[in-house]
This record gives C-alpha cells, structure tokens and sequence, in this order.
C-alpha cells in the first residue's frame, strides 16, 4: 500500500501518542481511588433536605397508592450522573476506579468530583446558554455565542451564585467580546435595532418558568397576564442601545408600542406583572428589573432554576406534562399539593445562596435518581402514574450531543477531559461538532418530548462514526482490548463496561462468547462487530 506524503506528520503524531500512552500504566486494569485528606461524607451536609425530599416522594407514592421502583444499580447511577453532568458516559478508567471504591458513600463522592470537573462547568454552560440565548448565532459583529459561553463556564467553575449570574446578564454594560454577559442582550438585535418583545419574553421564561408571550399581542386566554403587564416588562428594556462604547442605556428614551387603534404611539412606563414593591428604589431601569427577578421573596425565580435543573438531571422537568418554562404560579391551588417537592428544592436552593451544585447533589441523592427504570407495572395502564409521580426512573432519549460524545468516549479506554492528550481532544471536538450538525440540534426546545429515533439510529448504524469507532486500531479500545486482555471472557466484559457502563447478562454471555471464541484468540473482525453491536443497540441511546 502506498502512503501518500502528507500523512507522514500524522503517523508521527500519532506514534508519539501511542508510544506514550502505552508507556503508563493499562487502566484495564482496576485503579484504586486516588488518597487524600481525610473529608466529611460529601453528603452530610444535604442529609435533613435529601431526606425531606424522600418523605415527599413517599407521600405521593401512598396518597397514589403506587409501589416505587427498586433501587438502581451503582453502574446504572454513575452512567446517568455522567451523561447528566458531563454529556457523556464514564470511561473504563473511571469505571475501575469507581469499582475499587469499597466506601459506603461512593456515589456522593463520585458527585463532588464530578461538579469539580471542568467537564461539568463547560457542559452545563452549553445547557444553560440554549435556555439564555438559544443556539442562534446572531448577528457576529455584536453578538458573540461563544463568548457568553465561555463566560458562563469560567463563573460556573468560581461558583458564582445563581442570582448574580442572572443580574449580570439582565443589568450588563459594554462590549460583548469584553463583557460576555451582555451577548444575553444583543442576541436580541436584528434588522438595526432591539426586540425589546423578545427580551421580556426570554425573561419570564428562563428565570421565571413562565409564558407571557401570548399577552405582547393581547390578554392571555388561560392566565392573568395582561397585554399593558407585557408591554411595562418589556419597557424595562426599552433604553437600550448600542453606542461607541458598546451596549448601555438611553436613559432619556421614551418606550413606545401602538395603541389599540394601531395608529397611535403611547408612552409606557417600566413596570412588572406583580409584586412592584419588590424592585430596587434606585438604579437604571435593568438593574431594578433584575433585583425584581432574583428578589428572595420572589418565589417564581428559585422554582423555575431547580424546575430546569431536575429536567437536566433527569432529561424531563419535575412538573408533569408541563414544558419547563411553562409553570403554574406559586399557590395555585390547582396544582400546590403536586408541586410540593419542587416547592421544597426551590427553598432550599434560596436558602443556601442560590447554589447550583448543592441542588444538583441533593437530586441525585434522592431516591427518584437512584431507583430503577425497570417496573413490574410498567407495561400496565399504570406507567402514566408511576412517571408523574417519580415512582420509576424515565426512559429518556439522549440528545445528540450525548450520544455522540458516548460514541466517542467509548473508542477510547482512558478518559477523555481537559487533561487529555491534544489528539484525543480535537477527534471528540470535530465529531462531536459534525454528528450533531448532521443530526440536527433541537436548540432550546431540547428539554421538549422529542419524535422518533429512527433518523438517529440510521445515521449511527450507516454513518462512518460507528464504522471508524468500532474499527480495531493502536489507537481505540477494541485495538487496545484484543492486545491487552488475555480471555474472551474479559474481553466481552470490558466491551460492555466501555460502552453500557455494565457487565453483560448470562444470555448475552451465551450469544457473544462464541463469536470471540473462534480461532486462538478474538479476530480483529469480530471486536469490530461487537463494538458494532454495542453502539447501535437501543439501550446505547437512552438514560436508564
């Protein structure tokens, strides 16, 4: 075979990588938990209100005279911590090293070193930016996506408080390239000039849970939002600008909308749909705005950010048949005895400092997080009320992003970070980046029920991806197995670990075996095939 000139510094490349990864210990191997300080249990300071949320979920399960699921397996519960909180699966190597944690509370440390991770602040930005700003990229002289990702991330890692994260993007002056945080303004600029509509729509919705968009045009229909509630909202930003010095306020503009008759212009004073006393007495007319949103009494607030966070955790909101950004009001009577968990997580959360990660603990904590996604009842009339009420873990498709970054962690036996190899880092990068575009990104409708798998699974049974990944090389986790391990048996167990976070079952055992037990050792042809197998099967593309 020839090889062309240019791939010369490629192969060299990648002899360096290989010569040095081979060079470390083999993490197919179990790897014991790295020692360090003596801590407190990880969960000890979340017990009273994990435990509070049990209660709550025990008292739905009675009054509704449902028997909860069984617990899930702990591989089952750090696939979905992974898939929650970094976009992809753990690799083999955090897999042995979990294993070799005897310690009773290894899920809740597994947590903490997860939301330390640099994966956690980077992909939780992404999700949260898709609620900000959507996935549009906007006008690129002002608007910069990117940037505002990135500064979303970089405060995630310092741990901003949530409540500050919001004032800074609804208050910002500035550059967007200087000041990310103002991009949550700009991405509203089209066509020479600001949607103030849009802006006091996105409000209510990403930090209020709510939809008030009906009423920009005329009273809502089914809520008391009112068409002049709308417009004094969206005159909380009706003196932005843009200037020399980037985005700030006029402050002597007037906001104007039509009169009823449509040819009149009316003067609208700033104004929120309730609770007015709770807006700051001095500042501009953003700044009171955002103390009003982010007020401690404000109840709407808290609700809707923990609201979204159990629907990131879980791939559904709490609030059932309910879109996220679609809450009932606090109090309704209507729907306060389903709510009282979400209730319960959204005081807490205000509690202690708006604190994003100590509300991601205590969820993954509860009992809804760690049960099983298998039910006796669940090919009964009753699965419709075990899901409402939380008494069986849902089976929730994963998004694109997810399943491609499985894919590809699953092609290699270390894990794929930060710290990795600059090699691994930009594979994961470009086809993580051309999956999803071919895919198709679902934006900030994400969270939404989402059709049929049929495009999806066609694109990873007859794409290159599967091929590629699944294909034996020096360089991938098929290659790497059919050289290190010494049986078929292990083989088989480490293919199921590397890409379903599990061992395999008897019945696969007694199907599989044979196919790698043929000849003296396991074809290279057959580990193909079984990668093959493992990233199309069903159970690859769903949390469970």
């Amino acid at each position: 075979m020839t090889v062309k000139k240019f791939t010369f510094p490629l192969l060299v490349v990648a002899g360096v990588f290989l010569v040095t990864s081979l060079a470390v210990r083999s993490p197919v191997a179990a790897v014991p938990r790295r020692e360090g300080p003596a801590l407190a249990s990880p969960g000890a300071d979340i017990s009273p209100v994990v435990e509070s949320v049990d209660r709550e979920l025990g008292r739905a399960w009675a009054a509704h005279r449902l028997e909860p699921a069984e617990a899930a397996d702990d591989l089952t519960i750090l696939r979905r911590l992974s898939l929650a909180l970094h976009g992809t699966i753990p690799s083999l190597e955090e897999i042995r090293r979990f294993e070799a944690d005897s310690s009773p509370d290894r899920l809740a440390i597994r947590v903490s070193e997860m939301l330390d991770d640099t994966r956690f602040s980077d992909y939780f930005a992404e999700r949260l930016a898709r609620t900000f700003v959507s996935v549009d990229t906007g006008q690129f002289l002002i608007f910069r996506r990117d940037r505002f990702v990135e500064w979303l991330s970089e405060s995630l890692r310092k741990r901003v408080a949530y409540d500050r994260l919001v004032r800074e993007m609804i208050a910002a002056e500035g550059v967007w390239t200087g000041q990310p945080e103002v991009n949550f303004l700009t991405q509203a600029y089209a066509n020479d000039e600001f949607d103030y509509n849009k802006l006091a729509a996105r409000t209510a919705r990403a930090f209020l849970g709510q939809r008030i968009d009906c009423a920009q045009c005329h009273d809502h229909p089914f809520a008391e939002w009112k068409q002049s509630q709308f417009e004094e909202l969206a005159a909380c930003y009706g003196q932005v600008r843009l200037s020399p010095l980037g985005l700030n306020d006029s402050k002597d503009r007037e906001f104007k909308v039509l009169d009823g008759d449509g040819t009149t212009e009316k003067v609208v004073s700033p104004g929120v749909p309730f609770s007015s006393e709770w807006m700051a007495v001095e500042g501009g007319r953003r700044t009171r705005l955002a103390e009003w949103v982010t007020h401690p009494e404000n109840e709407r607030f808290a609700r809707a950010t923990v609201n979204r966070l159990w629907a990131l955790m879980f791939g559904k909101p709490y609030a059932a048949g309910r879109p996220v950004d679609d809450l009932p009001n606090p109090g309704d009577p209507a729907t306060a005895d389903d709510l009282r968990l979400l209730d319960l997580l959204a005081r807490d959360f205000r509690d202690h400092g708006y604190d994003l990660r100590r509300t991601i603990r205590v969820i993954a904590a509860s009992r809804a997080f760690r049960m099983s996604s298998v039910h006796p009842q669940a090919e009964s009339d009753r699965l419709n009320d075990l899901e409402q009420h939380w008494a069986v873990f849902p089976l929730i498709r994963l998004r694109p992003e997810q399943v491609i970054g499985a894919m590809v962690q699953s092609s290699a036996i270390r894990t794929i970070d930060q710290n990795s190899h600059l090699f691994s880092r930009a594979i994961r990068f470009f086809r993580e980046r051309d999956f999803v575009n071919e895919f198709g990104d679902p934006g900030d409708a994400e969270l939404q029920e989402r059709p049929s798998t049929i495009p999806q699974a066609l694109l990873s049974m007859n794409g290159q991806f599967a091929e590629e990944l699944a294909k034996p090389s020096p360089f991938n986790s098929s290659g790497r197995l059919g050289q290190v391990e010494t049986t078929p048996e292990r083989l088989l167990d480490d293919a199921f670990l590397i890409c379903l976070t599990r061992h395999p079952n008897a019945e696969e055992r007694a199907v599989l075996l044979p196919e790698l037990q043929k000849g003296d050792s396991p074809s290279e042809e057959s580990i193909q095939d079984l990668f093959w197998v493992l990233f199309n099967c069903s159970e690859f593309c769903w949390n469970h």
